[in-house]
């Protein structure tokens, strides 16, 4: 069951280090897995109506400038998430308060809430986007 060699001292015959490689990878999979669901939060226009009153929330439109000036949820900054600098426009948000995001349909918004949530910040994302709220609109 165990062998000894010089280099490896006792090591479990089904450890060895060719093993361990392998299984590595495998663990950071399951792991990543585990939490990617977790990252933030899809909620209702109802509820992220809720959310959006509390003045510690940063409240974000990730659609296009011109989907943007067409109208917006009021109080929203724009930051267009297929932009090349939206991971470093998200960096200047103080990630001690909450993120609010939304896009059209919430498509966009969910990719968006991924990689905010990444960054570290709590994340809630209107599912179903501004099509589906019915307050109101700049």
């Amino acid at each position: 069951m165990f062998h000894h060699t010089k280099r490896e001292g006792l090591v479990p015959s089904l450890l060895n280090r060719n093993a361990m490689k392998r299984l590595i990878p495998l663990f950071v999979l399951i792991m990543a897995g585990c939490t990617a669901s977790n990252r933030f939060e899809s909620v209702d226009a109802t509820r992220f109506g809720e959310v959006i009153k509390n003045p510690e929330v940063q409240l974000v439109d990730v659609r296009t400038a011109d989907e943007y000036n067409s109208g917006h949820i009021v109080g929203a900054e724009n930051m267009d998430v297929n932009q090349s600098d939206f991971d470093s426009r998200v960096a200047t948000l103080d990630k001690h308060r909450p993120v609010a995001l939304y896009c059209r349909s919430g498509r966009r918004s969910k990719i968006a809430a991924e990689r905010v949530a990444t960054q570290g910040f709590t994340v809630i994302e209107l599912d179903g986007g501004i099509l589906s709220w019915h307050g109101e609109i700049e």
